[in-house]
């Protein structure tokens, strides 16, 4: 069996991933800046924000005397031309992002940190994914139906965009949804023979 971990994330959709693997945890959030320092590599930014997620809700533990357990927790970046496109600010904003992705190959990095004691094991996971090429009547279908402004390049891969407007993915599936689980529960089985 695995660790009862903390996720450190309101995500439904890594809440879902964590539940299909039936991976047991409760959901512990605090609000942490996702901003990254200019100039760091588009590999590392993912991980930077996931471990700031995990040391807020880490500080956020001892100082209300909460029993110690594994902190799980993940930030999702969409990077086109090594550019980081984050969640989109408004409608039009994020017409603009699907836009932009449209006909193009961009990658989706999640960075994963797992917090127990004293020990962080933290890695990211890259996928590539390539659009059809979209019309703006799809992406202004897909954007008002949806609404995906709480979603990294504004969209989420297993609605309507990703059913129609995917023409492949190479990597993990699931890492795109926001979380590499198979990666996460090894790190967890990991965790458990150390």
């Amino acid at each position: 069996m695995l660790p009862n971990i903390i996720l450190a994330s309101q995500s439904p959709r890594r809440k879902q991933l964590l539940e299909w693997a039936e991976v047991p945890f409760d959901i512990i959030v605090c609000p942490t800046d996702e901003s990254f320092p200019p100039g760091m590599p588009v590999e590392e930014v993912a991980v930077h924000i996931a471990r700031n997620k995990a040391i807020a809700v880490q500080q956020h533990i001892i100082q209300n005397s909460l029993p110690a357990r594994p902190i799980l927790a993940a930030d999702t970046i969409v990077v086109l031309n090594n550019q980081v496109i984050g969640k989109p600010n408004n409608r039009q904003h994020a017409i603009d992002i699907l836009t932009s992705l449209s006909g193009q190959r961009h990658r989706v990095i999640t960075g994963v940190v797992l917090m127990h004691h004293d020990t962080e094991t933290a890695f990211a996971d890259v996928t590539e994914v390539l659009f059809h090429q979209l019309t703006l009547q799809q992406v202004t279908f897909y954007v008002d139906k949806y609404q995906p402004y709480d979603k990294a390049g504004a969209y989420a891969i297993q609605e309507w965009i990703g059913v129609v407007g995917i023409a492949s993915v190479n990597g993990d599936f699931y890492n795109v949804m926001g979380l590499p689980v198979s990666r996460v529960v090894q790190a967890l089985s990991n965790l458990q023979h150390k």
